[in-house]
Order: C-alpha cells, then structure tokens, then sequence
C-alpha cells in the first residue's frame, strides 16, 4: 500500500506512512463525534424514564456530567493527535518534497531544461509544492477517512432501522456521481488556468530581463497593455475553473440537503405507524444532520483531489526523468579528452555534432574555431558531460565520461564561460565557489592573478561587498574576471575556456592572458575564441564547420593548407585595418 501512495500521490516513503496515519486518526475523529450523540441520547432516556415512572430528575447528574467531561477531554486528545498527524507531518514532507525536487534538478542533463519552461520549473517548485501542502493537510487524507467513516456509521444505522438507514443515505450515490461526472470538465479548464498562469509568469519573466531594452526602443507601454491581456485572459481562465468545479460541488451538497426532508419524512411516518421509537427518530436526525457536514467536505475534496492530480502529475514527470549517473570513484592516469566520432542534436533531427574526433592532449592547448553555430561551445560543455551524446564517446584519460558521476566528473574540471554566473553574495564568496575551502590569502592571490583586485578594492566594502542578482552592479569585464579568478583558485587539471577574454579591453586582457599562462601549465586545455591572434599560439586547432570537424592541426600547418583557417584569419586581418573613416 505504501508504494502505492507514494506512486499516486508522488510522497516519500515516510510521506506515505504518514499519510495513512493522518486518515486512521480523521477516521477515528469522525467516528468519534457521534459518542456526544450517545451521551444525549443516554440523558434524554433518563429523563423519559423518570417522567414516566417517577423519581429524582438529578439521579445520575454526576454520571452523565463526567461523562460529557470525559468525552469532551477524549475529544481534545483525538484531535490533538490528529493535527500533529495532519500538520506537522505534511509539513515534514513538505520540506522532503522539495528537497527531493531539488535534488532530482541537480542531477538532471542541461538538455532538460534546454526543453522546459524555466518558469514553468519554478511555478512547480513553488506554487504547486504550496498547493499540495494544503491538499495533504486540508483535504487528502479527510476525503478517505470521510468514506471510510461513513461506511461505518451507514452500517450501523442499517444494523438499527435499514429503512431509516436509506432515508438518510440514499443521496449520497446521487451527489457523489454529480461531483465525480465533472471530472473531465474540471481537468479541462484546470489544464487551461495552468497554461494561462504559466504564459503570465513568462511575460513577467520576460519584461524583467529585458527591461532595458525596453526602454531603449519606448516599448513600454506595448508590453504593459499586453500583460494585461494575458492577465486578464487568466483571470476568465480561473473564474471558468472555479465555475466549473462550483456548480458540480455546490449541487451535490445542496442535495445533501435534500436527505434531512427524507430523514424526517420517513421518520414521522414510521412514528405515527408505531414502528419507531421518538428517541431513535431523534437520534436519525442528529446522525444524519451530522454526518452530512463531512459528507459535504468528502464532495468538497473530491473536487480538490482532482486539482491535485493535475499538480502531482506535473511534479511526478520531474522526478521520474532519467537522471545522469555513474562511478564516483574515477582516477584516470592521464587527462587527455577524446571525441571519438561523437554525434549529438538538442532536438530530434536537428544536427549539432556530426561524426565529430579529435584529441585534446594533457598539457597542451586545443583551440576550437569556427563559424558561429559550427558547435563549437556544444563540444565544449559535452566534454565536461553537461549532456549525454547521442552517438559516439567521449573519454577523459582513456575512461567513457559517460560512466562517471557527473558531479566526480567536474571535480576535474575548471570552466570559464561567455556566460558568466555570478551569486548574490560577497566578491570573496563568489570567487570562493571555485574552492570552498580555499583560505582568505588564497582567494586574494587568485583575485590578483585575475586582475580582480584593484577594481575589487574599490567597491564600497572591497571583498566583503555584495554585488546584485548575477553580478548586476559590475561591469562584463569585471565579471568575466572573477569568474577567471575561480577557475585559478581551483586549480582542476581540465580547463575549458569559452571567449574567456571576450568582455575585456585591450590592457585587461593581455593581463589576464598571463595570467591564464599560469593556470593552463601541465593541464588539459580547451578553449573557444573567435579572435584568431588568441589562439595563434595554441598547440592544436580543430575547426569546426556546421557541426563536423573541417580541418585540424597545428596553427602552421592549417595556413599551409588554406582552408577555411587561413580564410578567417585573413579577414580578421583584414577587418582590423577597417576604421569609420572607411564608410
């Protein structure tokens, strides 16, 4: 049963456990609130019986008055046990769902969320996990100590009076078959309210990140007037779903209702018949005006459990994606990255690598070039295993990547990208990701190797001060410098390089260079520039031509051979002596 759950409803194992516990206690809560109606019935009895036969009202005043205590007290320990059961654990598991969410992310290919909505990803991390919490707190786990109570109770009032019984229970099958039939429609319109919200969250996302460009071109009030189409086609989005979910339930609880007429019918006419004592008549009418008020919640959260599903459904196809894994225990004897006639696409049929080989050699500099989407930053990334290939191999020291623990992989490696992330953190912190351990002194001489420290020196509180959301308050330079001052502090065998220097002026980057000097020594180097004079004193250069490898070798064999080499660096040649006076 636990696996079962767990399945269903995407919870851990202790989730599961838990949640079977919080319906065996809202089981024995429901149960229990019929015992006020014994104790009634006991008093009234007493009283019957003393206005028919004589004697002292008060006979039995402290029985009955500590009995209404103890029930009153047994009360207030069942429900006690009940919100820790509900509360505490959903919030247990709240918590375990999220890092379970996080987790499963961490170690998911770069090409899934190449192929997903990235505000679609935080929409389930926050707003569905939120809603879910209220689901196995609030509904979930009533709905099935609801049916479970109220198939208890229904037998006993059949072990009473069966015609009794069914005066009160014959609605039931109707409200219920009136909420379950809207399931369709309320899947249906919820599917929509999901896809409307999701289109909202991106235009937001969008205008935020492209604020600027919005104001340079005067698109502001364009943008504006479409949000607010796009919020308004959320808000009819929501209105139809909750009106959809509404008229079913309001109408199965409103003939709820229709029970009690029933109830007191049939009663009244079983009394005048003299088949039914006035006290059983009463007890029918306290039974049934009670149990229809979690019946009416059972309606209620039939509704929302199938609100739920769509979210769990979300959530479950995160978690249930393949993940990448491997070996943690890798110790190659060398350092030397082989493509071995890799083939890759991001989308079926849609080429990026094609039958691509070449080698890059422990302690030299490979150099990628080529036309723009010639694949050359796909290698780049396929190399430190941020995707699978689709086709041949990559091997770092003789070992397939592919079989070894990404996270043991990149222990290997230092990256500089075009991209660069920056944390909203401190300078000293941000550099410090390189190595956590690294000591103060450390990551200062790092910082100084990648000309970081005078511009750092500068900022309000040096290295203790903290920069924006990725590093807003710095310039590009300044960024790409620090994220140099990473890869120099942790000091990996493997250095991919991708326009490592493209951000950064003309005394920069012939600083920096040298400082690059260093890190590359003895190592594995990968690099990608599109300035021919940055890799003219590389050891190898692959081009790369529409994802297959055009030519490859040393920087003078490749000028012998003309090509499409000698051709770029002609133009640059060319397009350096090019001034404004040119036009």
């Amino acid at each position: 049963m636990t696996r079962k759950l767990q399945h269903i409803f995407a919870l851990s194992e202790q989730g599961a456990k838990d949640l079977v516990k919080a319906v065996i206690w809202c089981f024995v809560c429901n149960v229990s609130l019929m015992v006020p109606i014994g104790v009634v019935m006991a008093v009234m009895m007493h009283l019957l019986d003393v206005m028919e036969h004589g004697g002292d009202p008060m006979d039995g005043f402290w029985i009955y008055t500590g009995s209404a205590a103890a029930v009153l007290v047994l009360l207030f320990v069942l429900h006690y046990f009940q919100y820790a059961s509900l509360y505490l654990a959903t919030y247990k598991e709240s918590e375990s769902r999220r890092i379970s969410l996080a987790e499963t992310l961490r170690r998911l290919p770069l090409s899934f969320f190449g192929n997903r909505d990235l505000s679609d990803l935080t929409s389930t991390m926050i707003s569905d996990c939120s809603s879910l919490d209220q689901m196995f707190s609030h509904y979930i786990p009533q709905l099935f100590a609801s049916i479970f109570s109220t198939v208890v109770i229904g037998i006993c009032m059949f072990v009473w009076d069966w015609r009794m019984a069914l005066a009160v229970l014959w609605v039931l099958p109707v409200a219920v078959l009136l909420t379950a039939g809207s399931k369709k429609l309320q899947d249906l319109f919820g599917t929509k309210n999901i896809l409307a919200k999701r289109v909202v969250a991106d235009h937001i996302q969008e205008g935020l990140e492209t604020v600027r460009d919005l104001k340079a071109c005067s698109r502001q009030e364009k943008y504006l007037e479409e949000l607010n189409d796009k919020l308004a086609a959320m808000e009819r989005s929501s209105i139809h779903s909750e009106l959809a979910t509404g008229v079913f339930v309001c109408s199965a609880q409103a003939f709820l209702k229709v029970g009690l007429a029933t109830t007191v019918l049939a009663g009244s006419a079983l009394m005048l018949a003299g088949e039914l004592d006035f006290l059983y008549f009463l007890g029918f009418l306290f039974a049934a005006a009670r149990l229809y008020d979690p019946l009416g919640m059972v309606l209620q959260n039939i509704a929302a459990t199938f609100s739920a599903k769509l979210k769990i459904e979300r959530m479950r196809a995160i978690q249930e994606q393949p993940v990448q894994e491997g070996t943690e225990q890798f110790q190659p004897e060398n350092y030397d990255i082989v493509f071995d006639h890799v083939k890759f696409s991001y989308h079926d049929g849609e080429g990026v690598l094609d039958d691509v080989s070449f080698t890059a050699k422990q302690g030299e500099v490979t150099a990628l070039i080529g036309p723009s989407g010639g694949g050359k930053s796909t290698a780049c990334k396929l190399a430190a295993r941020f995707w699978d290939v689709n086709g041949g191999k990559i091997t770092l020291g003789g070992t397939d990547i592919s079989g070894v623990d990404p996270e043991t992989l990149l222990k290997h490696y230092a990256m500089v990208f075009q991209d660069v992330v920056l944390f909203r953190d401190t300078v000293m912190e941000n550099i410090r990701l390189g190595r956590r351990s690294a000591t103060d002194e450390e990551v200062l001489a790092a910082a100084k190797a990648a000309q970081c420290d005078e511009f750092i020196r500068r900022l309000p509180e040096g290295y203790q001060t903290v920069i924006g959301e990725n590093g807003s308050t710095l310039s590009g330079g300044e960024r790409q410098r620090i994220s140099i001052a990473r890869a120099l502090l942790k000091d990996a065998p493997v250095i991919l390089l991708d326009e490592a220097t493209a951000s950064l002026d003309v005394e920069n980057e012939s600083a920096v260079q040298a400082a690059l000097s260093r890190l590359v020594r003895d190592k594995t180097v990968l690099i990608i520039a599109h300035r021919m004079r940055t890799v003219a004193g590389a050891d190898r250069i692959v081009v790369l031509e529409n994802g297959k490898v055009a030519q490859q070798g040393s920087p003078d064999q490749l000028m012998k051979q003309g090509g499409l080499y000698r051709h770029m660096v002609e133009l640059q040649k060319e397009s350096s002596a090019w001034t404004l006076g040119n036009g």
